[in-house]
């Protein structure tokens, strides 16, 4: 039987930087300085904050919060999952006490979430009541996607399951290939259309699945590696895919940032780029955070670059996301970087507290999370 190695990022690009160098020792690039801003800056207004447990570096939980019919629902690496509404808390409930390690998704009436033992939980949103539980085949390191019905999940060994949204009895389950080395981190199910569902694996292809049936619709390669070593040769999709009208934008790991027609299932374009993070895609234009911190502008149809910033080199940059019409990207220090998405330059900030996590825009206001264990909420001032 074949194993599947998981390896922590930062353990991955220390291992690549050290084949064919004759020390073991790798110093760590320094960030860049804070850039100064020229003008009169832009600024976000913070509207919700809560404080959870942290989690360390090397762990790729994404403290991921959801919203559904105006509730916020948030989660505590120590198990704990809770709805507000507003400033109100409306409940709070010790899910496992083992911990949790997946993000939140609220979707049809419940909240899932889940635990590196395998265990999907799936709670009443209205009452934070435990409707079902379901033990997978691994680790749940990424938020599941519930869509007609379904409860998609990824587990770390590779295996996607569908669960029946309101009794959790398992619908399907399909294994993705098996790769022997992988990054410790698992890109989200993301939705196609409501039958559809997109499956980003670490061998450099994307799955597209029957949601109801979990027959395979089709699946494509989107980036490819060059690497001679095993560790060079990691090309994981870690950040999810990302839809947008009939394309569909993936980044990778040591590979590229790809753009595909789904209609010809055919790449449009290809351009190499190292990332872990979900790309973003407006006004024509595609936004990528790559691993040393480059923020780049690509337009959509053609793949030729706009502009890119490398006055972030080594922040550690988040995910991009815009926030009306602006760009922002979160970094190392818990800064939130407004970007001019036409120029790429730097036009505000503000301050939260610890590495930015994640990124999300939900009915135009911006979800935070970091690895401190600060959540919280933002809109344009």
């Amino acid at each position: 039987m074949n194993q599947k190695f998981k390896l922590p990022l930062a353990i991955a690009i220390a291992s690549a930087v050290l084949v064919g160098c004759s020390s073991n020792k790798v110093k760590e690039a320094k960030p860049n300085p804070l850039p100064k801003l020229t003008e009169s800056k832009k600024t976000l207004v913070p509207v919700f904050s809560r404080s959870v447990s942290s989690t360390d570096k090397a762990d790729p939980l994404r403290l991921q919060l959801d919203a559904s019919e105006g509730v916020v629902f948030t989660l505590d690496p120590k198990g704990e999952v809770a709805a507000y509404r507003g400033k109100q808390r409306l409940w709070e409930k010790k899910v496992s006490k083992l911990g949790l390690s997946s993000g939140v998704e609220a979707a049809e009436g419940i909240v899932v979430v889940g635990n590196s033992k395998g265990q999907l939980f799936a709670l009443d949103q209205a009452t934070g009541e435990q409707k079902w539980t379901a033990q997978l085949s691994g680790a749940l390191l990424s938020p599941s996607l519930v869509q007609s019905g379904r409860v998609i999940t990824i587990a770390n060994d590779g295996t996607v399951f569908a669960h029946d949204a309101a009794s959790g009895q398992q619908v399907w389950a399909y294994k993705l290939p098996n790769v022997q080395f992988s990054l410790r981190g698992q890109a989200s199910p993301v939705s196609l259309d409501p039958r559809t569902v997109l499956i980003a694996s670490g061998n450099a292809y994307v799955y597209a699945i029957d949601t109801i049936s979990g027959i395979p619709r089709f699946q494509r390669r989107v980036a490819v590696s060059e690497g001679r070593s095993d560790i060079q040769r990691l090309i994981d999709i870690d950040g999810d895919p990302t839809v947008a009208g009939q394309f569909m934008v993936t980044t990778s790991f040591q590979g590229q940032v790809t753009v595909t027609d789904l209609a010809s299932q055919r790449v449009v374009w290809s351009e190499d780029s190292s990332s872990t993070k979900r790309p973003e895609v407006y006004d024509n234009k595609v936004f990528v955070s790559s691993a040393d911190g480059k923020l780049t502008a690509y337009d959509l149809t053609t793949g030729e670059q706009v502009w890119q910033n490398d006055s972030l080199l080594n922040r550690h940059l988040s995910n991009p996301v815009v926030l009306g019409s602006d760009l922002i990207v979160g970094d190392l220090d818990g800064v939130l970087h407004l970007v001019d998405p036409a120029t790429g330059k730097l036009i505000g900030r503000s301050k939260t507290s610890g590495e930015v996590n994640t990124l999300r825009v939900i009915e135009n206001q911006l979800y935070v999370s970091t690895r401190k264990g600060d959540l919280s909420i933002w809109q344009n001032r």
